[in-house]
């Protein structure tokens, strides 16, 4: 990125640099946080958590925002897993986020090829759109995601070939 400042020459700077520069200035600004991505995705350990290593190879695990998948013991845990490894492992994703859950982990949206890897999980049938944080996702996710739901039903694909249990009830009762 080249920033032009007014009666300074023309500064080369990256995008970490300019966020880092803009939070110190404007104390007042909010600016969501970030990692150094292109981060490789290192582990899949469900079908909405994944392990990635940033550009400084530091580990940071990360809980896909929006959706809620399958749990390992609960059907479909296992391809729900599948489908998201099948999409991601190994490969490099960019992490948008603004939060981390209360056990500390990233809860964000993977981009891989400019494609919405947490929305894919839905489309394919292998996760929930998570209305219970909807309201932290912009508009238009929450639009796309709700949609994506509704389709992969119609479908009867993926979870919902079979009558599915969802995660969150699941887990109350396991």
């Amino acid at each position: 990125m080249t920033l032009f400042i007014p009666g300074i020459s023309i500064i080369r700077v990256s995008v970490n640099c300019l966020l880092t520069c803009l939070a110190c200035y404007f104390p007042g600004l909010a600016v969501s946080d970030y990692l150094n991505c292109p981060c490789k995705v290192v582990k899949v350990s469900g079908g909405d958590t994944v392990h990635v290593l940033d550009q400084s190879s530091v580990k940071h695990k990360i809980r896909l925002g929006g959706i809620d998948a399958p749990e390992k013991k609960q059907l479909f845990g296992d391809k729900s897993t599948k489908n998201l490894s099948s999409l991601i492992a190994g490969k490099n994703v960019e992490v948008e986020y603004d939060k981390r859950d209360r056990y500390g982990r990233i809860v964000g949206k993977l981009i891989k090829d400019g494609q919405d890897i947490n929305l894919l999980q839905i489309k394919h049938g292998y996760a929930w759109h998570h209305k219970d944080y909807q309201k932290e996702q912009s508009k238009l996710d929450r639009a796309l995601y709700s949609s994506a739901e509704i389709e992969a039903r119609k479908k009867t694909i993926g979870l919902w070939s079979v009558p599915a249990v969802p995660p969150w009830e699941f887990r109350k009762s396991h």
